[in-house]
């Protein structure tokens, strides 16, 4: 199975299933000599963890992470970085009831058309709890960036939509309520609609925004490799993301290129932002921001039509514990990959200019 590593030069390949015995990874080309922050590192997976409150999947995952190699004496040593994270909650035989059965909208058709095999207890290797290597990953990545400021945040659940602008936002209330939505009196709403959602065996999807600021500038190649191209290939390697728009988006469209270019001050930045801190897909140093589009969770605790693996059509409910709605612990998820395209870059921009 290919496509287990992500970056370039700062290279993360990740390994295990949601019901194995660890999970973990390997990441190549960080430099030697970084001083490490590993309680910052367990505090962006305790971010993630299930059971963290009474809106995410109650499965209680301690997510430890255990360091095997590459870092001495707190810093690291320019050797590949081995962790491991055991899984430590299984319950496998919530799963046993679809081991024949395809659920709609999971990788269980297509895993099984592709191999001729799947892991069927909580997904195997589809699982979203492969993400958890993503955030050791990603917070290593942060540390390397050092003043670089990166800030995931949630705007939207279902139709119930944050309207101010990123200007107005109190970010310090991110993390002082589960939804992680940076408007107390917003975030209260969201939480009270996930409960009514999960009431009903029912799951609702939403959006994470993303903000990063002081950005070098010159980070990103020209053509295939924009630095957006890779933010959007890393936030659309997320389980359940459909969508990713930075700078204008969408709204762009409906402007004139009169409005919508951004004008430059005597000191190279700009009088506003509506590039999204990327010009010709390199880094120009104003903040670079974008949106990240979750669907609902496949897995609903209502009965669903599917068919098996014979193509016959069978009635299925999901069982155990899931979440009714992923943006809230995907925050951490989408700081973790757009810290990883950064820091690739950086490193590339460094080689270039040697």
């Amino acid at each position: 199975m290919p496509g287990n590593s992500f970056g370039k030069i700062f290279r993360l390949t990740t390994f295990g299933e949601s019901h194995g015995v660890a999970i973990g990874g390997i990441i190549d080309g960080c430099p030697a000599g970084i001083p490490l922050d590993l309680e910052m590192i367990q505090q962006e997976l305790d971010r993630r963890r299930p059971g963290q409150s009474a809106i995410v999947t109650q499965r209680k995952e301690p997510d430890t992470v255990e360091f095997l190699s590459g870092i001495f004496e707190g810093k690291t040593t320019g050797t590949p970085i081995g962790f491991e994270i055991r899984n430590a909650n299984q319950k496998s035989k919530d799963y046993s009831h679809i081991k024949d059965t395809y659920r709609p909208s999971h990788a269980d058709y297509t895993y099984d058309e592709k191999y001729g095999v799947r892991d069927y207890r909580g997904g195997g290797r589809s699982s979203a709890r492969e993400t958890a290597s993503r955030v050791v990953a990603g917070s290593i990545a942060k540390q390397l960036l050092k003043d670089v400021k990166i800030t995931a945040f949630v705007t939207s659940v279902g139709d119930m939509a944050l309207k101010k602008p990123i200007s107005e936002l109190d970010f310090s209330e991110i993390e002082k309520n589960p939804v992680r939505c940076p408007d107390a009196e917003m975030a209260a709403k969201m939480e009270q609609f996930i409960k009514e959602i999960r009431s009903e065996g029912d799951t609702v999807g939403g959006v994470v925004e993303c903000v990063i600021s002081n950005v070098p500038k010159g980070l990103g190649e020209p053509v295939f490799d924009k630095l957006h191209a890779e933010l959007g290939k890393a936030m659309l390697s997320i389980n359940a993301v459909k969508g990713f728009e930075y700078g204008s988006g969408f709204e762009g469209t409906t402007m004139r290129g009169s409005e919508h270019n951004d004008q430059f001050n005597p000191d190279g930045t700009t009088k506003t932002n509506l590039s999204g801190g990327i010009q010709g897909g390199i880094s120009n140093g104003m903040d670079i921001y974008f949106k990240v589009a979750f669907k609902p969770v496949a897995t609903l605790m209502q009965k669903q039509q599917t068919i098996n693996s014979s193509g016959e059509e069978v009635e299925m409910m999901g069982k155990g514990r899931h979440d009714p709605c992923v943006v809230p612990r995907a925050v951490p998820i989408v700081e973790a990959m757009a810290a990883l395209v950064l820091a690739d870059y950086f490193l590339q921009n460094k080689t270039s200019k040697i």
